[in-house]
């Protein structure tokens, strides 16, 4: 089946830290660009951190320093390493790739997963 699975959310105090993982599944052909993302209740959806396939990465300002990501091709799967967790990280993230089923390349999500951080 094609999807996005996440896991490793939780509830964590301020100055924790917590790993996340989503792997992908499905026939896949090849997967370009991966990343998370990050939606607080009644906001929108930020980018948190994207992975090329080369492994080149990007970040937003608000997380550089304290987040992590990382991608294993050979599992089709990223991480995102979370330390130094602040209350404004809570969050549900959302993993986010570039797929390509053998149809071309296509965005996928992942159901998300929650992220809390309590002061």
């Amino acid at each position: 089946q094609e999807q996005l699975v996440e896991s490793g959310g939780g509830l964590v105090q301020a100055g924790g830290s917590l790993r996340l993982s989503c792997a992908a599944s499905g026939s896949i052909f090849s997967i370009n660009a991966m990343g998370w993302y990050r939606q607080a209740t009644g906001k929108q959806r930020d980018l948190v951190a994207t992975i090329t396939s080369g492994g080149s990465t990007n970040y937003a300002d608000s997380v550089k320093g304290r987040f992590t990501i990382s991608r294993d091709n050979a599992k089709n799967t990223v991480y995102l390493q979370m330390n130094s967790l602040k209350p404004e990280d809570t969050a549900a993230y959302y993993c986010n790739a570039r797929i390509d089923y053998g149809v071309g390349l296509r965005s996928s999500w992942g159901q998300g997963t929650q992220v809390t951080v309590s002061s």
